[in-house]
């Protein structure tokens, strides 16, 4: 036998071409307000866009930039590239134009397909510089053709998947920019497959998933749509988040699954409005992307059930490097509920210390893996692979301690650490602390330069709504609990905890706002 096509593995375009062929009639894809989709219907629009991307030349590793909020010609783009074997470069709908100007210039995007209604202008401002970067939008628009009306015209054909190898890159992401600016991650096949393969054997779905899709489709969630299809579900598209709406649509299309990043469950907890909602069809709520506060978690679990699954992973080893089962979200333990759970069993994970060895458990030490989740590399970044790829390990930054029962809790990021009077401290273990007072709602610590210990914590807070707290009570609280030492010297009261695009708190934006109060 020397047909190396009896043995290929398949890949993400071949299972979601494979799931879309069949069980046709299937209803699947809601958009509010707008139609219900079968997976014949999906599979056809995705046919329709395939064939119009490939007459304006998109093809094998053409970049291709989208920016546009939430809406199912996102989703048909993104499986056209795929099909194509094109790579597909999203831009977050919440960036600024120097990050956009940055990622397209970076990545080589040869076409930007924008939503005609929201990002006109910053379409606009890309091209001026930008010349020859060519322009489709979803909608009329002024400055571009409407994608949407040239898929139309054509006739759905059949949807045949690429031959792609485990290496080639299939995505270019970018990352939040909070240490610089947004650094290339390419995404390539074997790691997308294995992401899914995870999602499928170790998260926790309903037997027959009715999810609700808020959080970004251009970004995670869209990792959402293939599990679903797969699983014989359905998914309703919101066009962004917006609580009410969110809790609206959750009773009245019985939803039992949906992905949040914890300041969204904040805001759904902090609305005046929640206990108005039927949220009893909840079955399993996937949470990550950041750090959530144990007290809120904790709070969520009494007020909105059991249901709740906690995923860790970078954009370097997407989304599943560990799981905190819901089963395993212990409410009268804090120190549980601060956890990022255990390993799962498709990734080598170990806590190194800075020689690179093991560290006991109850010590801290940064989550070191390798296996097939981990990405090939940086584009063209040597230095930073040779930092961040050493002895065989993908070295996350991240700070973690493991308790006998093999649970981890990550107390920081290594460049979040803050050392002090020679003492290190970890943001996330006060934060942790602070965050139990009845009336903080969030908070975030960063260290802030001090004259005689080097530097100082400082807490940021932001209150619950109508509620007070006295800074000496925060500070005296840590101070107990972890010593004098790690205890905040400053307490400032802020509106709201700036947030990076993807939606984790922006620490080096707190920083320059700890600059600018210094100097005032």
């Amino acid at each position: 036998m020397t047909d190396d096509a009896l043995h290929r593995p398949l890949h993400t375009a071949d299972l979601l071409v494979n799931a879309l062929s069949s069980a046709t009639d299937r209803p699947m894809l809601h958009l509010l307000g707008g139609p219900t989709l079968t997976a014949g219907e999906v599979r056809d629009e995705t046919s329709r866009m395939v064939q119009a991307l490939a007459g304006l030349g998109v093809g094998r590793g053409t970049r291709v930039g989208l920016i546009s909020p939430n809406r199912p010609e996102v989703l048909h783009v993104s499986h056209a590239v795929q099909i194509l074997a094109a790579v597909y470069v999203p831009m977050h709908p919440l960036a600024g134009l120097a990050d956009h100007l940055h990622v397209i210039r970076d990545s080589g995007v040869e076409l930007l397909i924008f939503d005609g209604e929201r990002f006109a202008d910053r379409a606009a401002e890309i091209a001026a510089e930008a010349p020859d970067l060519k322009l489709m939008a979803f909608g009329a628009c002024a400055i571009a053709a409407d994608l949407s009306r040239l898929a139309a015209g054509f006739a759905p054909g059949p949807l045949v998947a690429p031959r792609v190898e485990p290496g080639d890159v299939m995505r270019l992401g970018y990352s939040g920019g909070t240490t610089g600016k947004p650094k290339a991650i390419p995404s390539i096949q074997r790691v997308a497959v294995t992401t899914l393969q995870i999602m499928m054997t170790d998260w926790e779905w309903p037997a027959e998933p009715r999810v609700l899709t808020c959080t970004p489709l251009s970004h995670a969630g869209a990792a959402m749509f293939l599990p679903t299809l797969l699983k014989g579900g359905s998914m309703v598209v919101q066009p962004g988040f917006e609580p009410v709406a969110v809790m609206a649509n959750i009773e009245k299309y019985r939803i039992n699954c949906m992905m949040l990043v914890p300041t969204m469950i904040y805001a759904l907890l902090d609305h005046p409005r929640f206990d108005e909602f039927d949220l009893s069809s909840l079955e399993t709520v996937f949470y990550g992307a950041s750090a959530i506060a144990a007290a809120r978690l904790k709070e969520a679990i009494e007020r909105i059930g059991p249901v709740f699954q906690q995923f860790y992973g970078q954009a370097e080893a997407p989304m599943a490097l560990t799981i905190l089962r819901k089963a395993e979200h212990d409410v009268t333990d804090l120190r549980r509920l601060a956890s990022c759970g255990r390993p799962t069993p498709w990734v080598n994970l170990a806590l190194l210390d800075a020689a690179g060895q093991p560290v006991p458990d109850g010590e801290p030490g940064e989550i070191c893996v390798r296996g097939p989740l981990v990405m090939d590399g940086y584009r063209d970044n040597d230095a930073l692979n040779a930092e961040t790829f050493r002895d065989g390990w993908l070295h996350t930054g991240d700070v973690a301690v493991r308790d006998p029962g093999g649970f981890l809790r990550i107390v920081d990021r290594t460049k979040d650490m803050i050392v002090t009077g020679g003492f290190n401290v970890y943001p996330r273990e006060i934060e942790d602390i602070v965050g139990e007072h009845p009336a903080v709602a969030q908070v975030a610590v960063i260290g802030v330069p001090h004259p005689k210990w080097g530097e100082a914590v400082k807490a940021f807070v932001v209150l619950r709504p109508g509620m007070s707290a006295d800074p000496a009570a925060l500070t005296a609280v840590v101070a107990e609990r972890k010593g004098s030492f790690q205890a905040p010297k400053a307490v400032e009261f802020v509106a709201a905890i700036p947030q990076t695009p993807v939606g984790k708190p922006d620490k080096k934006a707190l920083r320059a706002m700890a600059e600018v109060a210094a100097g005032e």
